[in-house]
């Protein structure tokens, strides 16, 4: 037992000395235990670094992409806030709608830049004194057509030329006057003016040049000078602050030359006949001579206030603007009376019916419109001067019944 006992106390601890190969096998392991903790620990701090310079780079990504979107989103909805529109349209401010929008306000700008009322009037002038040349059936050609449209064509182009410049050189007294004409508003720019008017009289000679029309081409070149010198701002010119100067100036091109020069021009180029005045002509030179004063009175009415601020010494500023009213209205039922005379001579029954009834019936109806008008109020009397263009567009689809 003892033995026993002694055999296993005589067994010493195992140590380095005893086991050498086994501690330098453990001394190994825990060298590399430890280097791969260290290297995994290396490793990880790395990847944490990466890692949130990743996040940091994706996080200001973020927002910059989201700064750019807000501007451009604050950019547009200033946009539309300027323009008088909801901001729940801001989203189609780029869109087709946006693009459609802008077109239809260059077209009305140039709508109102044109003066429509005297568009139309030269247009309608043009092909009623056109008709009075025709004698027969066979004369409605398209070569009768073709020309016609040429001359309207030209005559607009100069139309425009003339109420462009006369814009541009009352810019101030717009501002005053008709603050909505695109000048006066500053949607124009003096230079667009200015383009647009060079463009216009440039087109209307050139196009006058190649028709060869020797009656188109004077009336376009006396109508040039006439509107030049009725609206341009320099010494001897502006013939529109002198009140007789100006109504001589519009009676001149609305009352002489738009009827006799037309007239030749289908008689002479178009029907290739002897220049001849006949009876409708002299008649619808002589109404239109007393219609065309009135206009020439009438228009400055509404335009009294910027007139004697800016020295404009107009009629309806040197007598009062009541009067200068009941005179254009005295005048035009003169006209219609001359009318009627004249309609009631005709040997055909059917152009004494028509024009009698015709004229009798606007002479009526001007007089009573001139008497339920309130003076006072100048959109009641602007109103009314259009009134007036409506009897003049009216005059031109009668003239050419008058046989």
């Amino acid at each position: 037992m003892a033995v026993g006992f002694l055999s296993l106390g005589s067994f010493a601890k195992p140590s380095s000395y005893v086991f050498p190969a086994a501690s330098e096998l453990c001394s190994v392991t825990n060298e590399i235990k430890g280097s791969r903790s260290a290297a995994c620990c290396f490793l990880e701090r790395n990847n944490g670094v990466r890692f949130k310079q990743r996040l940091v780079e994706n996080h200001v990504r973020r927002i910059e992409k989201g700064s750019a979107s807000f501007l451009r989103r604050s950019r547009s909805q200033l946009i539309v806030a300027l323009s008088g529109q909801s901001l729940e349209s801001g989203s189609e401010a780029y869109g087709p709608k946006h693009s459609w929008n802008s077109l239809t306000n260059v077209l009305d700008a140039f709508y109102r830049f044109s003066r429509p009322h005297t568009v139309i009037g030269t247009a309608l002038s043009i092909v009623s004194v056109s008709l009075l040349a025709v004698e027969r059936i066979s004369d409605f050609s398209p070569i009768f057509f073709i020309k016609m449209l040429e001359a309207v064509i030209a005559a607009l182009l100069m139309n425009i030329y003339i109420v462009g410049l006369n814009q541009l050189s009352d810019i101030e007294i717009d501002k005053v006057n008709k603050p909505y004409l695109p000048l006066a508003s500053g949607e124009y720019s003096v230079g667009t003016g200015v383009f647009i008017v060079t463009s216009f009289a440039i087109l209307s000679f050139w196009l006058g040049s190649i028709v060869g029309s020797w009656p188109l081409f004077w009336a376009l070149f006396v109508s040039f000078i006439l509107g030049t010198a009725y609206s341009i701002n320099l010494p001897m010119l502006r013939w529109k602050r002198f009140a007789v100067v100006a109504a001589m100036c519009i009676l001149a091109v609305r009352a002489v030359i738009v009827q006799i020069a037309f007239f030749l021009h289908v008689q002479m180029h178009v029907f290739g006949r002897p220049a001849v005045i006949s009876r409708p002509l002299i008649f619808a030179t002589a109404f239109m001579s007393f219609f065309s004063v009135v206009i020439a009175l009438f228009k400055d009415i509404p335009d009294i206030e910027g007139d004697r601020i800016y020295g404009i010494r107009s009629f309806s500023v040197r007598l009062g603007h009541k009067r200068v009213f009941w005179i254009c209205i005295s005048l035009l039922e003169m006209a219609y009376a001359v009318a009627i005379v004249v309609g009631a001579s005709s040997a055909l029954l059917w152009s004494k019916l028509v024009t009698v009834l015709g004229h009798a019936t606007l002479a009526a109806i001007l007089w009573r419109g001139a008497n339920s008008i309130d003076l006072s109020s100048k959109a009641a009397i602007t109103s009314f001067y259009m009134f007036i263009w409506k009897l003049f567009y009216a005059e031109y689809l009668l003239i050419p019944l008058v046989r």
